[in-house]
């Protein structure tokens, strides 16, 4: 492997960071909702940022395959969006310093790019890593939005509370990556991924966002100003109702999703699955056994999803 420093220009007048958390967010992965993407453009419009690390993209994304937009205008090239990866430096509302990694998720290197993080994270003294970004699911975006949490430690689980599947194989990415190498090298990482309803997953969805925002404020321990975000969601989620209201079909899709929720939630209660006599919390194994019991309980009712697409 080449260098990783070399992936990177880091400026060298840098204040105390120890003890501060990075997040991270990526396009070009799997972001249901545009729930990560929304909460970095909140954080970028509310707070000042600095940006402390530029990586050279040229290396990491492949422009043939993603091409960058530029702009024509009557006769001659006006401008061209340069694809970027790189790391802001914020303060809260309470001046606690925080980073956030985003841009284009890389094409390729991605072990050498994960390498390249990981020297950050050690040279700056950063104590978390954090994840995010918005998953599909056949849920009803008329009840609570779930969130699953992951993590290189299960005091971080514990902290951030849990909702997983069991095992899946699923495609990799580059934050998934960057958090299992992390662990490996003894490193405090996390994710968080909302659950975002299935037929609102191609649409950007506040709510989401929201959601993420609060899962990462308190894993964070960060006081950032939500009311904007959380209006605009209120706005969106009336649409959302409108459009159901004037659609039987559409209406028929969410009380059934409404049922099945409400189903499961019961159940899980009924068996003490949240937490047992000595209120310990469930392994993602229990949780997925139990999902896929009550799955398998249920009717068919592929005929309700009809005309609706992850």
């Amino acid at each position: 492997m080449q260098d990783p420093r070399q992936l990177y220009q880091l400026d060298p007048d840098l204040p105390d960071l120890t003890g501060a958390v990075m997040l991270h967010q990526f396009d070009g992965f799997l972001d249901a909702g545009s729930a990560g993407e929304g909460v970095t453009r909140h954080l970028l419009q509310e707070f000042d940022s600095r940006v402390i690390a530029t990586f050279d993209a040229d290396q990491l994304i492949d422009y043939r395959s993603r091409r960058p937009n530029m702009l024509f205008s009557t006769d001659h090239w006006e401008a061209y969006t340069q694809p970027e990866i790189v790391l802001h430096l914020m303060r809260d509302d309470r001046g606690t310093p925080f980073l956030l990694l985003t841009g284009r998720e890389p094409d390729t290197q991605w072990e050498r790019f994960v390498s390249a993080v990981i020297g950050i994270v050690g040279d700056l003294g950063v104590s978390k890593v954090i994840g995010l970004h918005g998953i599909p699911m056949g849920s009803p975006h008329t009840r609570q939005l779930g969130v699953t949490s992951h993590g290189t430690s299960p005091h971080l689980l514990h902290e951030a509370g849990m909702w997983g599947p069991g095992k899946l194989q699923v495609p990799g990415s580059v934050s998934s990556l960057l958090e299992y190498r992390l662990g490996q090298a003894g490193y405090d990482a996390l994710g968080f991924a909302v659950h975002v309803p299935h037929y609102l997953a191609e649409s950007t969805y506040p709510s989401a966002s929201v959601t993420l925002l609060e899962h990462i404020s308190t894993a964070a321990g960060l006081t950032v100003p939500d009311e904007e975000l959380r209006e605009t969601a209120r706005q969106v989620n009336a649409e959302v109702d409108e459009q159901v209201r004037n659609s039987t079909e559409v209406s028929d899709v969410v009380e059934a999703l409404e049922r099945q929720f409400d189903m499961f939630t019961e159940s899980a209660a009924r068996r003490s699955l949240l937490a047992d006599n000595d209120g310990r919390l469930p392994t993602a194994d229990e949780l997925g056994t139990e999902f896929e019991r009550f799955l398998a309980e249920q009717p068919d009712q592929r005929d309700d999803r009809r005309g609706f697409s992850a």
